[in-house]
């Protein structure tokens, strides 16, 4: 494929300069230190320069370190805003300007899937795709019964280049620690990883949508669409028709950006106590405004399988989070391994930390916004060795729950709305709510 430069030799050479320019900023660093410049001015120089080469490089590769980079925000987030805002435009430049897969292809990858008579299942087929993503792209069709379809087609090769970039990518452990020294970052590697083999699974992601849907049926504030067929590289779903929150987000009036925005969060925070499922991609080109009112749901590829006891877990964690006992917050902390063992925190400029990041949980309703969401970001945007965050682990088990936490809050922001977060959250995650009264406990 012409978008994927798939060559073994040009993408290990792109991946490989990794390394060697972090290694030539180290002596850098060493020789600056030995004229006297302060340690710490040295140490926030050569994390800058490594992000900006790490993301610069991540950005030029579609396949898996393209999809790496758009998945690892907790490095993005720990980046000043002239670094992450150009990573973040030739992100999206590529996804924009990816070039459609010709007719002619897509129509083998149909054919070896549902077979050489693949027409007939098909009252007619759209060869110009609705729309495209990093590893495939969408047809609209008819299916032989009369019903709208999405006809989601894989991108040849898309596998094979995925895998080839993480397994790249793993061995460069030590140069994502540079950025965030307390992160165990060979087991979230291998996480992603798993997760990404799991998205190239259509037949995971049928089993996925079937399964969700099942427990939103005849839901009125939800639609998930009926999975039609799988096999191989193409999966068949229903068409769904809406406006895209994107829509909303740009052009909503208020009643609507709230109404949107509490479905949207109901919707995240339901998932794993109704299904066992997380819906791992909130972008908001995922959801439809329905015009019944309902929120429709699409692309369950990223799906995290949350099994009740992990829930209970999940919600303790987060109840803990809200308390002013900062002794008990960071024992939990260190229980799930947020802090490891050995690394030292202090205990003061955590629950400073903590304390505007869990509000939306604490008040009755909270306005998210933009100049909330850039004050969250700017606690995590400073690169100095003393900020507590760049201390703070992210557990394997925990990956795509932070994905969907900081994502899923980035889009309520941009939707400026006012919603009562706190009762979604009592009401739909096991463990936050106290046993006897529901009520949370906040110290």
């Amino acid at each position: 494929m012409s978008d994927l430069p798939r060559r073994a030799v040009t993408r290990s050479a792109k991946l490989a300069s990794l390394p060697l320019g972090f290694a030539g900023r180290t002596a850098l660093g060493f020789g600056k230190r030995t004229i006297g410049r302060p340690a710490e001015a040295v140490a926030m120089e050569i994390q800058t320069r490594t992000a900006e080469q790490l993301f610069k490089v991540l950005g030029e590769l579609k396949g898996g370190a393209m999809k790496l980079g758009q998945m690892l925000s907790i490095f993005e987030a720990a980046l000043p805003p002239e670094i992450a805002g150009p990573y973040r435009a030739t992100l999206t430049k590529l996804q924009e300007a990816a070039p459609p897969l010709p007719a002619a292809a897509v129509h083998k990858v149909l054919a070896e899937a549902l077979g050489d008579d693949w027409r007939d299942s098909f009252t007619s087929f759209d060869d110009k795709p609705a729309a495209a993503a990093s590893i495939g792209q969408v047809h609209r069709a008819v299916w032989s019964d009369g019903r709208a379809v999405a006809v989601k087609v894989q991108y040849p090769g898309a596998g094979k280049a995925l895998i080839s970039d993480f397994n790249q990518l793993a061995r460069l452990g030590r140069l994502f620690g540079i950025l965030m020294p307390g992160l165990d970052v060979k087991s979230m590697l291998a996480e992603l990883k798993e997760r990404v083999v799991e998205e190239l699974d259509y037949t995971i992601e049928a089993e996925s949508q079937t399964i969700i849907r099942d427990a939103y049926l005849d839901d009125p504030d939800f639609y998930i669409p009926e999975v039609i067929a799988q096999s191989g590289d193409v999966l068949v779903t229903e068409w769904m028709e809406g406006t895209p929150l994107s829509k909303i987000i740009s052009d909503g009036d208020q009643d609507t950006r709230n109404h949107a925005a509490l479905l949207y969060c109901r919707f995240l925070l339901s998932g794993p106590k109704r299904s066992g499922m997380l819906h791992g991609d909130p972008h908001p080109g995922n959801f439809r405004l329905l015009d019944d009112g309902r929120l429709g749901v699409l692309d369950f590829g990223a799906v995290d399988r949350i099994p009740g006891g992990f829930q209970r877990r999940l919600g303790l964690l987060l109840r803990i989070g809200t308390m002013a006992d900062i002794d008990e917050i960071e024992d939990a902390l260190r229980d799930e391994d947020f802090i490891r063992e050995g690394v030292e925190i202090d205990a003061e400029a955590l629950q400073g930390f903590l304390a505007p990041i869990t509000e939306p949980f604490v008040t009755e309703t909270f306005k998210f916004n933009r100049e909330w969401l850039r004050d969250m970001a700017a606690r995590v945007t400073d690169l100095r060795p003393t900020n507590v965050v760049r201390q703070l682990n992210l557990p394997p088990e925990y990956v795509i729950i932070h994905r969907v936490l900081s994502a899923g809050t980035g889009v309520l922001c941009q939707l400026e709305c006012e919603i009562p977060a706190r009762a979604e959250s009592l009401k739909w995650v096991p463990g936050f709510a106290d046993d006897e009264d529901g009520e949370l406990v906040t110290g």
